[in-house]
């Protein structure tokens, strides 16, 4: 990309989860100079038996009960670290999980860290995200523009679709993950049945 998109405001995120995911497919993602358009997102709120936030605020799970625009990154399996947007209003233990985006720009520097894969493979699936754009678990609990993560605006209109979250034993029949229809970056395809 020759320029970035205009930042979306902290008003952006002020909403509930699963429409704060459906709007970002389309935005995009950049951190250290690398990034791309997000293509896959899944929403996550308190009285979702799936989310961290359920049970309450722990030391985990802290950053999800901050103000809208916090990032919210965590550990899954011990590995992968994980980056989450926190949305609506504070204390309300809400955030949205970046999936997948499509690489658009520091393809190099992300292809060095993931060990020089295929660029499809950059990004597709949260710890491949972020490990392909550097993020750990230091920006836990920042706002956005003081962790260096920016959040562009939509350049264009994609055509978004509510497929069942994954990953999940509980709740799993929310269509809380937001896809880019016929999109090849996405972490894993659209369910046939949804796709027709």
């Amino acid at each position: 990309m020759t320029s970035r998109a205009r930042a979306v405001g902290r008003a952006f995120f002020d909403r509930a989860p699963e429409v704060v995911a459906a709007d970002l497919i389309g935005c995009e993602l950049s951190y250290a100079g690398a990034g791309g358009i997000i293509v896959e997102a899944e929403a996550y709120g308190q009285h979702d038996p799936a989310s961290h936030s359920h049970r309450g605020e722990t030391p985990r799970c802290r950053a999800m009960f901050g103000p809208p625009a916090t990032i919210y990154v965590y550990r899954i399996h011990g590995l992968h670290w994980c980056l989450n947007l926190v949305t609506s209003r504070s204390g309300t233990g809400a955030a949205v999980l970046i999936r997948a985006i499509e690489p658009t720009h520091g393809l190099d520097a992300m292809a060095e860290r993931r060990g020089h894969v295929d660029t499809r493979l950059l990004c597709a699936g949260p710890g491949r995200l972020t490990q392909a754009l550097g993020i750990t678990g230091e920006v836990d609990g920042m706002p956005l523009r003081d962790a260096g993560v920016h959040v562009g605006r939509r350049r264009g209109e994609p055509e978004v679709v509510g497929v069942p979250r994954i990953g999940i034993s509980m709740a799993t029949d929310r269509p809380w993950r937001m896809v880019a229809r016929g999109s090849r970056f996405l972490s894993r395809p659209i369910p046939r049945s949804i796709s027709a």
